[in-house]
């Protein structure tokens, strides 16, 4: 080789290595990413009062005793209501401030057993306030009362004498 040649050559061989020989390897940053969960209050439901019909006599024919959410009690027929206690159910929802939730109330009637007997009384015709269905209840600071009221079939004092009558029904809340 010539050296014109050998100095070209060699120029082509330095050029060739020198991005090698001046590049860095490549940088590593390693950055901490934040990540945010948040755990929000448990949505509960819980009776605050039970629904109470009072003291009552069925008279010759029976009839019905309503109670609205308002607490508000109605006698129809031939009953004859004896005053002392009687309320409209109510129960405390909590949860997430602002949340909405939803109320299903029982789709037909409940029965009533009478504590030493067979006889049975029927509740039906539920109303609530919020009123049922989705999302009608709001959380206001975490919280909602809702009242539940409903309508007692009174039959006559052969058909349901004396005694205490008792039973239990479903309510749904769910949160929306």
């Amino acid at each position: 080789m010539t050296r014109p040649v050998k100095i070209l050559f060699s120029l082509c061989l330095v050029l060739f290595f020198i991005p090698e020989a001046y590049s860095q390897s490549g940088q590593q940053f390693t950055v901490t990413g934040q990540i945010v969960a948040e755990v929000i209050p448990v949505f509960a439901a819980s009776q605050s009062a039970q629904l109470n019909f009072g003291k009552f006599s069925p008279g010759s024919q029976g009839g019905e005793i309503i109670i609205t959410p308002q607490n508000t009690v109605s006698v129809l027929g031939t009953v004859f209501h004896g005053g002392g206690m009687h309320n409209a159910a109510s129960f405390y929802i909590s949860g997430n401030e602002d949340a909405a939730f939803s109320i299903t109330l029982p789709s037909g009637p409940v029965t009533l057993n009478h504590a030493g007997s067979s006889q049975k009384m029927i509740v039906q015709d539920w109303m609530s306030v919020p009123q049922q269905g989705t999302g009608t209840g709001l959380l206001q600071n975490g919280f909602q009362m809702v009242y539940v009221g409903a309508t007692l079939k009174v039959g006559t004092l052969i058909d349901n004498p004396a005694g205490i009558y008792t039973g239990s029904y479903n309510i749904t809340f769910d949160f929306n």
